[in-house]
């Protein structure tokens, strides 16, 4: 027993290192997903889009994604969880440069739509990764630094987007005449554009991190992959018995297929994973996160003002999350989404109510501030916390990357469907019946999570698949 309670720390230093450098794909993802609400308008009014044109504006990067994301497990298998993260920086990097210095509208989508396959790659893989470098007792919390890059990375997008567009309206002047442009008169180029930096750090910090250790047995090259355990691992003696456990993990694996999810309790617990994916997306996070500026301006605030409530938004989304990771093992994964989710629905309702008779009302702008900021309060300490650790925990070991590709498709799905479908929600139901809606989708997402997901704090992987395997 003892050397398991040792095997189980491990060495804690060169695990965070490792976990680290996986978690910067997860800041790309948030900062390449968040940045976009910054330069809506401006790309609109430069090019003369329609509300159509608009929403797929937004949403091509979306469509990147899912391609992404389909193609994501067949890469990491054929060339490695390290390769194809680094294939992911490079599309990051291409993407930015891109959109920096597109000519016309079509090659800013088809840009943004490269930028979108590396946001579908990195959604797989950067989790994969650190969880198949992960020991057992710190897993759920490294798999959830993650969550934590995502949300720095909406940040960093809020304050790049509001430090650029001050630096404009100051009139920076620059000589080059294309820094002139991105920095200056066409501001929205160098949004999207700084997005190089972090992606070339990305790109440079993978070559310091080994391949898997799993994924080099799967492949027969135990001798790498003793190593890199070796490094993990406190003593020789624990590499071995994690060599040992994981070939046969993998042999058991040998059998498992496509067909296996065809077994009506398999085909249950991928249809919950696939509908607390999907679900997630349309009670109004990215609403807020895409369309945010947007909607502070249609209430009646200047573009710098719209774009520093944003900010805001990112410090609670962020700080939120650091709180959820503390408690999520002690208060456990589906209190967080009871608490979170009705505060949510309560939240929706009142800024339904606030786009309804604020005018009518007089009611002041920062009350919008203070209910959208109680609505990411709630959002990131609930729902957005624990959709990574629920997929990563609740799929049996035999189809745990079939799984969770497939809930990442039906998240990345939803996701695309909102970004493409909020400026016709907003034109066609108003403001106000966009969120009604919103809070009316909560219900069904509840009501999963109470009747079908079990507690999985404090429980085993083995644990967990026991209760699903058993259950009629």
């Amino acid at each position: 027993m003892t050397t398991t309670n040792h095997k189980s720390t491990g060495n804690l230093g060169y695990i965070i290192f490792l976990s680290t450098v996986a978690a910067l794909g997860g800041f790309l993802f948030g900062y390449d997903t968040a940045v976009i609400s910054g330069t809506i308008e401006m790309v609109t009014a430069l090019f003369g889009l329609d509300v159509i044109q608009k929403g797929w504006y937004v949403g091509c990067a979306l469509v990147g994604s899912i391609i992404g994301v389909a193609f994501a497990g067949i890469l990491s298998d054929k060339l490695g969880r390290k390769y194809t993260m680094i294939i992911s920086a490079i599309l990051f990097t291409s993407s930015a440069i891109g959109c920096a210095f597109s000519a016309d509208f079509n090659q800013l989508v088809i840009y943004r739509i490269i930028g979108g396959i590396g946001i579908g790659v990195v959604s797989i893989i950067s989790p994969l990764y650190i969880s198949e470098i992960s020991v057992a007792q710190y897993r759920g919390r490294l798999v959830s630094l993650y969550q934590l890059a995502v949300t720095a990375g909406f940040l960093g997008a809020y304050l790049a987007n509001y430090q650029l567009l001050m630096l404009s309206e100051k009139g920076a002047t620059f000589s080059a005449p294309f820094m002139e442009k991105i920095f200056s008169t066409e501001i929205w180029r160098g949004m999207l554009g700084i997005e190089a930096i972090p992606a070339l750090l990305f790109f440079a910090v993978i070559f310091f991190i080994p391949e898997s250790p799993r994924w080099l047995i799967l492949k027969k090259k135990e001798t790498k992959a003793r190593n890199i355990l070796d490094r993990i691992y406190a003593s020789p003696e624990e590499a071995s018995i994690q060599l040992n456990e994981t070939k046969s993990i993998i042999a058991s694996e040998t059998k498992s297929d496509w067909r296996m999810l065809l077994s009506p309790k398999v085909l249950k617990i991928v249809a919950i994973g696939a509908a607390i994916a999907i679900l997630g997306q349309f009670m109004g996070v990215n609403a807020v996160l895409y369309y945010g500026p947007t909607i502070f301006e249609n209430a009646g605030l200047s573009g710098g003002d719209s774009l520093f409530y944003q900010t805001l938004i990112g410090v609670v989304n962020i700080a939120t999350t650091i709180l959820a990771l503390l408690i999520i093992d002690k208060v456990g994964r589906k209190m967080l989404v009871y608490f979170g989710v009705s505060g949510m629905m309560l939240s929706l309702v009142l800024i339904g109510f606030y786009f309804m008779f604020g005018d009518t009302l007089n009611l002041p702008n920062t009350l919008l501030l203070v209910l959208f900021l109680f609505y990411i309060f709630c959002c990131a300490g609930s729902i957005s916390a624990v959709i990574f650790v629920f997929l990563s925990e609740m799929f049996p070991v035999k189809i745990r990357g079939i799984a969770m590709s497939i809930a990442g498709f039906s998240l990345w799905v939803g996701t695309y469907l909102i970004g493409q479908l909020i400026p016709w929600m907003l034109q066609t139901l108003t403001a106000a019946g966009t969120f009604f809606l919103f809070a009316i989708m909560c219900i069904p997402y509840m009501l999963i999570v109470w009747k079908l997901m079990p507690e999985t704090a404090g429980k085993s992987l083995e644990e967990i698949e026991r209760y699903w395997m058993k259950e009629e």
